[in-house]
């Protein structure tokens, strides 16, 4: 995994992605199921809007629906986000910052207690508002970990998050989310991947056999 992470990240440039616990929770609800271009015209259309939490809150959800329509599924997006700041209001005052300063696991939990968010978005927000050394497992992410073997096609999200993390070095696992989504888009697509063009081709199990041998081998010492 280190290998492929140094060489990855001679091919990829690291996002910039972090923010507050506001502008980095919304965001990443707006970005399902959606590209980058239409998440950023949704998020700069809410920002621009709703400064907060608050304003949030108290928006009327057809107005929501309307200002983050270029994200799509503007119904059940705009009504996750009002419930979402509600909540925020309600448990914590406005203040999601001190949920994200308890430990992980325990930030984790109340994260995923939020209406709308699943693993995939609690993670993010501990990464890129918290700066929390863990790595949010997307759809890319997933596909990618089974591919290079590093998971079994057998294992869920959560099974895919437990094996990575035993294997990306400490410090590096947002980093790892960062660099395996950019290879996953560019290379290791879900339909056709480049094999030709992959830049870590010799150290992926399905262009060379011989890795899925050596790390069996390894695993029998």
């Amino acid at each position: 995994m280190e290998k492929i992470l140094n060489r990855l990240r001679g091919e990829f440039e690291l996002w910039k992605g972090h923010g507050s616990p506001y502008e980095v929770l919304t965001r990443t609800v707006l970005s399902q199921h959606t590209n980058d271009r239409n998440t950023a015209r949704a998020s700069a259309a809410l920002f621009k809007n709703f400064s907060g939490w608050r304003d949030l809150a108290k928006a009327d959800v057809k107005e929501i629906r309307r200002i983050i329509r270029p994200a799509g599924l503007q119904r059940a997006k705009a009504k996750h986000l009002k419930a979402i700041a509600q909540c925020v209001l309600e448990r914590y005052g406005g203040d999601l910052a001190k949920v994200l300063k308890k430990p992980v696991e325990e930030a984790r939990k109340e994260l995923l207690s939020l209406p709308g968010v699943g693993y995939k978005t609690a993670d993010v927000v501990l990464a890129f508002a918290a700066g929390r050394d863990v790595i949010a497992v997307d759809t890319h992410v997933f596909r990618v970990s089974k591919r290079l073997g590093f998971a079994s096609k057998e294992d869920d999200h959560e099974g895919v998050k437990v094996k990575l993390e035993k294997v990306v070095p400490l410090g590096r696992r947002t980093e790892a989310h960062v660099l395996l989504i950019q290879f996953g888009r560019r290379y290791c697509r879900a339909i056709q991947p480049l094999h030709e063009k992959c830049p870590v081709r010799e150290l992926c199990p399905v262009w060379n056999p011989n890795v899925t041998l050596r790390a069996r081998a390894r695993s029998k010492t």
